[in-house]
């Protein structure tokens, strides 16, 4: 079952603030992948899983129904 990136967060406990500052990066920085407006590159994905305890498999980093709407009839 995929997560979140902000669900995988707050499951194992974090505050965005908390977070951010254990992975080396601005609230901001994290904010905007939690809303999928920029993605962590690989280093970044293997410290986020080391720090909340999912795999990166286990993450959907993409928003919620990003591209299934298809009016193309």
């Amino acid at each position: 079952m995929a997560l979140t990136l902000k669900a995988a967060r707050v499951n194992a406990g974090y505050d965005q603030k908390t977070a951010a500052n254990i992975l080396g990066i601005t609230p901001e920085t994290l904010g905007s992948w939690e809303r999928g407006n920029t993605y962590p590159n690989v280093p970044q994905i293997n410290a986020i899983e080391n720090l909340y305890g999912v795999l990166y498999a286990d993450i959907n980093f993409l928003i919620q129904n990003v591209g299934l709407n298809d009016n193309t009839e």
